[in-house]
């Protein structure tokens, strides 16, 4: 058999996709408030920060213990 003849028998039983009705973000016009964008990015550039700190503060104790075990 080559899979250029090979068909799945099986049907995938998925359920439809549909945009989840979230009414914080999108008001009854459907206009998005910009409050919640802006909160969002907020939330994100925070989340973003402290990965910068978490990558910084590995970083020193690595250059820190290199150094230490160097020095013996």
């Amino acid at each position: 058999m080559s899979s250029e003849k090979l068909i799945s028998t099986e049907i995938n039983d998925l359920p439809p996709l549909q945009t989840p009705n979230n009414s914080e973000e999108v008001s009854s016009s459907g206009r998005v408030d910009i409050n919640v964008l802006l909160n969002r990015a907020r939330k994100q550039r925070e989340k973003e920060a402290r990965t910068n700190l978490v990558f910084a503060g590995l970083i020193v104790s690595l250059m820190f213990t290199v150094g230490l075990i160097l020095s013996f």
